[in-house]
């Protein structure tokens, strides 16, 4: 009985969650990027190479064997579709949240806690810094004068 508990707990933590929904959009996305590079990108260099596709294109033929540089270079071209649709719609838009809620915080600019969710590192210098406080005022010393830590 406990495992099927331990079991469940897993299978309902929201990191296993988040992984599957990540697995299975990444994998729709990979449809859309391969239609894309099948449909417009492998049709127009194929089309620079007089081939049918980039798949068929830049052939080197050595005894039986035939490299294939087109199939190399249409999953290149896939590749960086993919990382530059994961890039400038995913972690730039991030970026730049992270960066204007940093800004916020530096102007003293009160956060609303449902918005903007105060992370591990808010609230470990908050810590650090009431700790710093409490030793500065048990020493007779001003926080500002006493010992910075960072790590």
């Amino acid at each position: 009985m406990g495992m099927i508990n331990g079991f469940k707990e897993f299978i309902m933590r929201g990191n296993v969650i988040e992984l599957a929904v990540a697995v299975v959009i990444g994998a729709a996305f990979t449809g859309v990027v391969k239609a894309i590079v099948d449909g417009i990108f492998n049709p127009l260099i194929g089309a620079i190479f007089n081939a049918e596709s980039l798949n068929d294109s830049m052939n080197v033929t050595l005894g039986a064997s035939t490299i294939s540089f087109g199939l190399v270079l249409a999953a290149l071209i896939q590749f960086l579709l993919v990382a530059a649709v994961v890039y400038f719609a995913f972690v730039m838009p991030l970026n730049t949240l992270k960066e204007h809620q940093a800004r916020r915080r530096q102007a003293g600019v009160p956060l609303d806690p449902k918005k903007n969710p105060i992370t591990d590192l808010d609230l470990l210098t908050e810590i650090r810094d009431l700790l710093a406080a409490q030793n500065a005022a048990a020493a007779g010393t001003s926080a500002a004068e006493g010992p910075k830590h960072t790590l």
